[in-house]
């Protein structure tokens, strides 16, 4: 019979170099990733892994509902979180006591989903149909729940593509000159937080703006009417009629990147001369706005122009923005440029959460780990806006996972109460009191009787 304790019965071993130390094997005592609990704290306080799995349909029968639904959508999530991005990883944290009391219910005193449950959990029952549209759904309803609490007045939507490579043959990935490899090409929309607002997985070789307006209009209807101004920014592979109109019909400022043509050349070329006197040690920039019009448009729109001139550079370098926005030239420039944060963005999903392992053979079972990769992001997100004290504003989710996420500690069993005994090394007592304290303020004030 196992140690009820957790501890092994064999015998310490004993090291040569100084036989005062011995090392002993606790197993199932002992977890690295105890920084877990507090994002657990944090879901439970605002509701959204208990709002996922009520809009999940359960595909289960007979006696394989071990684990509900919610249980098996955090595990995905949190494993994702703390690093744990491949299926396999469950054979390990089935057995974590953090991944136990975060899976919750019949896993505290059991185990958690073995990588057995779990690949049929996401293989299987999340790839269906229904299941992957919810899965689409849910980062958005995640967000509206945060807003919920801390509501927004304005909202400043950033959409972006991305890469992620493919080294197999997964169904859909496909060579992209672009980016000089075979991938999948996901479109992401960001909103001005860091939070993902919707997602979706797409082929390899399909344009960047290919089902960009499936995947922005929902967004853009969930704010219908709830904010009071309501932004959009994008690359100029989104510089299309379509997405004007759309916007426009909406009533959404946009600032769009323009590619460049002879007609608009033309309209600036008095900027395009070079300056008069001795070449500056310094960058000359210079802006201007004028109306018009495509011959794809159907009416004149204003397009904002930055020349500038850069030291040792025989051309300068020029840029075209199409806006509906009645600011300055220079000052739609500068808000068109903070979508650089969408970029930054992205790279942290790739390096903190690792969203581009979309290892599977099926394109649905993929679309399902890209979904389940960015509700672990915007968890993380939520996190590092929400709950985080001023002395760890500057923290990436990366350094988040290492010095929060990855805490040791030692867990003790009492008759009432179990004890996760902390190291406390680069999160003191004192932090994560603080990070308690914001996240108690989360919580939804209770309903009176």
């Amino acid at each position: 019979m196992a140690d009820p304790t957790g501890e092994s019965k064999s015998e310490a071993l004993r090291l040569d170099f100084d036989r005062r130390l011995m090392l002993q094997f606790r197993g199932s005592a002992i977890t690295s990733d105890a920084g877990l609990l507090p994002y657990r704290e944090l879901d439970d306080a605002v509701g959204l892994t208990d709002t996922g799995a009520e809009t999940l349909a359960d595909a289960r029968t007979g006696k394989n509902g071990r684990h509900r639904l919610a249980g098996l959508l955090r595990q995905s999530v949190f494993g994702r979180l703390a690093g744990y991005e491949d299926v396999n990883d469950a054979e390990r944290l089935c057995r974590d006591p953090a991944m136990r009391w975060v899976v919750g219910d019949r896993a505290i005193s059991g185990s958690a989903a073995s990588a057995s449950q779990m690949g049929r959990f996401e293989t299987k029952w999340l790839s269906r149909p229904e299941n992957l549209a919810a899965l689409a759904d849910l980062p958005g309803q995640w967000v509206d729940k945060v807003h919920q609490r801390r509501p927004p007045k304005i909202i400043v939507l950033d959409m972006d593509s991305s890469e992620s490579p493919t080294y197999g043959e997964q169904e859909g990935s496909a060579y992209n000159g672009h980016f000089g490899c075979t991938c999948y090409h996901p479109l992401f929309v960001f909103n001005q937080f860091g939070d993902v607002e919707r997602c979706a997985l797409r082929s390899g070789n399909v344009h960047s703006a290919d089902g960009s307006h499936a995947v922005l209009e929902p967004v853009v209807a969930r704010y219908r009417g709830t904010v009071k101004r309501l932004y959009f920014r994008g690359d100029a592979a989104f510089a299309n009629p379509e997405m004007y109109e759309f916007l426009e019909a909406e009533r959404a400022g946009y600032t769009i990147r323009l590619p460049a043509n002879k007609v608009l050349q033309n309209r600036i070329a008095y900027l395009l001369k070079r300056p008069v006197g001795r070449p500056s040690h310094e960058i000359r920039r210079y802006y201007t706005s004028f109306s018009y019009q495509a011959q794809s448009w159907s009416k004149p729109r204003r397009v904002v122009a930055k020349v500038e001139w850069h030291p040792g550079e025989l051309y300068p370098r020029v840029g075209f923005i199409v806006t509906n926005l009645a600011r300055s030239a220079e000052r739609v420039v500068a808000f068109y440029n903070q979508r650089g944060t969408c970029e930054q963005y992205i790279k942290e999903g790739k390096n903190a959460i690792k969203w581009t392992r979309l290892s599977c053979r099926t394109f649905a079972a993929n679309a399902v780990r890209l979904q389940l990769h960015v509700l672990a992001y915007n968890l993380g997100n939520f996190m590092r806006t929400l709950a985080m004290p001023k002395a760890a504003e500057p923290w990436s989710l990366t350094s988040l996972r290492e010095k929060l996420i990855k805490i040791g500690a030692k867990v003790v069993s009492h008759g009432r109460y179990v004890t996760f005994q902390m190291a406390e090394v680069a999160v003191s007592r004192r932090m994560f009191q603080e990070i308690l304290s914001l996240i108690a303020r989360m919580r939804a004030p209770p309903v009176p009787a």
